[in-house]
C-alpha cells in the first residue's frame, strides 16, 4: 500500500505469498499500481499520493480485514469513487469503527443497506484532520485514519489506550512521512503527562508506572502532518510472530522438543506472546538481537512443564491474533489460565472465543467461555475430535497444535484456509514432525 502511494520503486524481500497480502496487491493493480512479484520478492512502481487510478469494477478484499480498513483511509482522499467488498466471513465483520472517523474527516462512505458492514462505498474528496480518539485499540482503526490523514488539509491525530501495533508508524516514517508519537500522554480530568518519543531497544519494556494513578490513563497521541513527499524505499520483512506462535507453541507442549526460528519480528507492540508463554513457564531464548525499524531475533524454543497465567489488561493488543494457540498451550499447561479483557476474538474471522471454547471442549479440555475470554483448567488429557474452523485460519492452525498432543485423530473442517496468512504452514509443520 505505502510503496503505491510513493514516489519511485519499492522493493519487498522476505514477501508473504498469503492470500491477504495477495489480495492487497490486487487491489492496487485496478487501481493502475504496476507490481511484480518473483518468488518472496515484489517490486512496487509507485505514482505518488495522488497517483492512483479508479477501479473499473469492484476492489475485492479477500478475506483480509486489514487491507479493507487500511485502504478505505487511502481511498478517502482520492479524487474518484470505489466499492470495496470481500469473502463472506469479511463481510459480516464490523466496520463502523472506521466509517465514523472518515466521516467525521468529510469522507463520503456508506455500507451496504446500512449494516455496518462490506461492501462499502467510498467517494473520496476534500478531507479536514481531527484529533480523534479510537474507542478500542486497533492497529487498524488506526492505520485508517493516518492514512487518511495523508491527503486531509491540516495536522491529524489519533488517541488510544494501550498503543496497538505500530508497524504503520514505522512504515510510514521510513517512506518519508512526517509523524510524531507522544507515550504516556493524558487528557483525562485537565491532567496532562508526557513521555517524549523515543525508540525503545528492549524486547518486554516495563510500563512505565511513574505517571500513574487509578484516575489518570496514559494515552497515546499519534499525530501526521498532510501531503508528504513519500518516496520507495527496500523492505526486508522479517518473520512474522504470529505465524511463529504456532511453533513456539507447538515446541513448548511437545515433549522432547527443540527448534530454531530465525529472524522473527519482535517488535514490542506485537511480541507479547513471547512474555506470556515464558510467564507459562516456556524455555524460549532470544538470540541474535537485531535492532531497526522492526527489531528481529532467531528465538531456541526448548520443551517444558507450562503453568496456567493470567491474561489480559494493555498485553492484549499485542497478542490478540495468538489467543486461540495460547488457549491450546493453556490446556496442556497445569492449573488454571484466565483469559480476560479479549472481547475482540468476537468479531475476527470468527467468534474465536466460541470456536476456541468448542474445540477445546470437544477434546476433552475443561474450558469455559467468559464475555471477554475464558477460563481453562489445564492439565486434562487431549483426544481426537472434528473441529469446526469454519474458514479461520488462526483456528485451523491452532488445532494442528492440538492435534500434537492428543490421542487419535483431529480432523479440520477446512484446512485450505490457512493459506490466507501462512500457505506452507503444514508442510513446514510435517517437516518438523519428521525430524
Amino acid at each position: 500500500m505505502f510503496g503505491s502511494i510513493s514516489r519511485g520503486t519499492t522493493e519487498i524481500r522476505n514477501f508473504l505469498n498469503g492470500e491477504d497480502c495477495l489480495s492487497t496487491i490486487r487491489c492496487f493493480r485496478k487501481m493502475g499500481i504496476a507490481i511484480e512479484t518473483e518468488g518472496d520478492m515484489v517490486l512496487v512502481r509507485g505514482k505518488g499520493l495522488h497517483g492512483l487510478s479508479a477501479p473499473e469494477d469492484i476492489l475485492d478484499c479477500g478475506n483480509s480485514g486489514t487491507t479493507m480498513r487500511l485502504i478505505s483511509g487511502i481511498l478517502a482522499g482520492q479524487s474518484f469513487s470505489s466499492v470495496l467488498s470481500g469473502d463472506d466471513s469479511l463481510c459480516r465483520r464490523p466496520m463502523k469503527r472506521i466509517m465514523k472517523p472518515l466521516a467525521e474527516m468529510g469522507a463520503k462512505i456508506s455500507s451496504f443497506e446500512n449494516s455496518g458492514c462490506a461492501p462499502l462505498s467510498i467517494t473520496g474528496g476534500p478531507l479536514q484532520g481531527i484529533t480523534y480518539r479510537s474507542p478500542v485499540a486497533s492497529a487498524q482503526v488506526k492505520s485508517c485514519v493516518l492514512l487518511a490523514g495523508l491527503y486531509a488539509e491540516n495536522d491529524t491525530s489519533l488517541i488510544e489506550y494501550p498503543l496497538s501495533r505500530d508497524h504503520t508508524e514505522r512504515m510510514l516514517r521510513a517512506f518519508g512521512a512526517d509523524l510524531t508519537v507522544q507515550e504516556g500522554f493524558s487528557d483525562a480530568d485537565g491532567i496532562s503527562v508526557f513521555r517524549p518519543d523515543t525508540e525503545q531497544n528492549t524486547i518486554f519494556p516495563e510500563a512505565d508506572k511513574t505517571d500513574r494513578s487509578p484516575d489518570v490513563q496514559n494515552d497515546c497521541r499519534i499525530s501526521i502532518r498532510p501531503d508528504p513527499d513519500l518516496t520507495g524505499i527496500m523492505i526486508d520483512v522479517p518473520g512474522d510472530i504470529s505465524s511463529a506462535a504456532y511453533f513456539l507453541t507447538a515446541a513448548s507442549v511437545v515433549e522432547g522438543s527443540e527448534i530454531v526460528l530465525r529472524n522473527v519480528g519482535i517488535n514490542p507492540t506485537r511480541s507479547g506472546i513471547l512474555q506470556i508463554l515464558q510467564d507459562m513457564g516456556a524455555d524460549i531464548a532470544v538470540e541474535n538481537v537485531r535492532c531497526g525499524a522492526e527489531p528481529a531475533a532467531d528465538l531456541v524454543v526448548r520443551a517444558a512443564c507450562l503453568h496456567g497465567t493470567e491474561i489480559g489488561g494493555e498485553i492484549i493488543p499485542a497478542l490478540i491474533d495468538e489467543i486461540p494457540v495460547l488457549a491450546v498451550a493453556a490446556a496442556a499447561a497445569e492449573g488454571t489460565t484466565v483469559i480476560r479483557d479479549a472481547a475482540e476474538l468476537k468479531v475476527k474471522e470468527s467468534d474465536r472465543i466460541d470456536l476456541i471454547t468448542r474445540g477445546l471442549k470437544a477434546m476433552g479440555a475443561d474450558v469455559e467461555a467468559t464475555d471477554d475470554g475464558m477460563i481453562i483448567h489445564g492439565g486434562k488429557p487431549l483426544h481426537g475430535a472434528l473441529i469446526d474452523t469454519q474458514n479461520d485460519h488462526r483456528i485451523a492452525m491452532s488445532f494442528a497444535v492440538a492435534s500434537l498432543i492428543a490421542e487419535g485423530d483431529v480432523i479440520l473442517s477446512d484446512a485450505s484456509c490457512t493459506a490466507i496468512s501462512y500457505p506452507g504452514f503444514f508442510g513446514d509443520l510435517a517437516g518438523l514432525q519428521s525430524l
